[in-house]
């Protein structure tokens, strides 16, 4: 009776496994002086040694942060080599096609390009950068965290997954779609950067229009992009997002702002490594990325470029 042989992933998994363990011991022994440091404080100085004291607690809180600091460099390769390792693996188990760049991600540039939301980003991160060809359509996506100053703190314009797509065809406008309960300074907004006024689009799928706000300066151009299949196509993916997605159609790509909190692609330093529920967010989530060309149909050339 023969047995399975561990996949390539699994053989990645258990090696960083040893990498996470020591890592996570070098945090455990930094809170450890931390707490020990503490309680001596403490000790002594109820002891009337307050000079002791704060000596000691001093010793004790520097060999924490050496410790910490030894851990986070440890913690910055064991990351880089489960992205490298783990996250190439998973992504060429979809399609070969597909790379993945740890240190990338959306430009500001083209956070900004995509019109999906109206102001401009204060502070901004970007990260985990996919990207590669499905058939004929050539996409890219990744983590982004764009926030605007406020009064006392920066507040989140977005945090989710931004994914682009090429579509075959040079738009003449621009076609937005927005959550209907989104707040920003959008109608104006879009009104001042796009050639001609950007004006709301009534369109026949009731549920669609209860759910986004539609605006294009092409109203015959939103049509021909909003068929009745492309908006039960992205009511669908709405789905999958933990509110509503944002979608824009412009220059020659479509845009699709997924919000999300959970921090994906990250490997855990306190939890094992060989947890067999571990991948399980992070493969949901590349087939949902992979799978927006063939639930948009985005293969089917219906256009030509001009």
């Amino acid at each position: 009776m023969s047995t399975s042989q561990p996949s390539k992933i699994q053989i990645l998994l258990e090696e960083l496994e040893t990498a996470r363990l020591k890592i996570a011991r070098k945090y455990y022994a930094a809170y450890w002086c931390i707490g020990l440091g503490i309680i001596t404080f403490v000790i002594c100085f109820y002891l009337g040694a307050f000079l002791v004291a704060l000596i000691e607690i001093l010793i004790l809180i520097v060999m924490a942060i050496v410790v910490c600091s030894l851990g986070n460099k440890d913690r910055k390769l064991y990351r880089l080599h489960y992205k490298q390792g783990v996250m190439v693996n998973m992504l060429e188990g979809i399609d070969g096609n597909l790379q993945i760049n740890p240190n990338s991600g959306i430009s500001p540039t083209d956070f900004v390009d995509s019109f999906l939301f109206g102001e401009k980003p204060d502070a901004y991160k970007t990260e985990d950068l996919v990207h590669g060809e499905i058939g004929k359509t050539t996409i890219h996506f990744a983590e982004v965290v764009a926030q605007a100053r406020g009064n006392r703190a920066y507040v989140d314009i977005f945090k989710g997954i931004l994914f682009c797509a090429s579509f075959n065809k040079h738009f003449d406008g621009l076609t937005l779609v927005r959550p209907k309960h989104y707040t920003g300074s959008m109608v104006n907004w879009v009104s001042r950067q796009v050639s001609g006024d950007a004006r709301v689009v009534d369109l026949e799928n009731t549920e669609f229009n209860s759910t986004f706000f539609t605006q294009a300066s092409n109203q015959v151009e939103a049509r021909y992009l909003l068929t009745p299949a492309m908006m039960e196509r992205l009511l669908v993916l709405n789905q999958f997002a933990e509110s509503d997605i944002f979608v824009s159609f412009v220059w020659s790509n479509i845009y699709i702002a997924f919000p999300l909190k959970h921090d994906y692609f990250e490997p855990p330093v306190f939890k094992s490594l060989l947890n067999q529920d571990l991948l399980k967010k992070d493969i949901e989530l590349l087939k949902l990325m992979y799978g927006i060309v063939e639930e948009l149909d985005l293969n089917t050339r219906i256009w030509t470029k001009q």
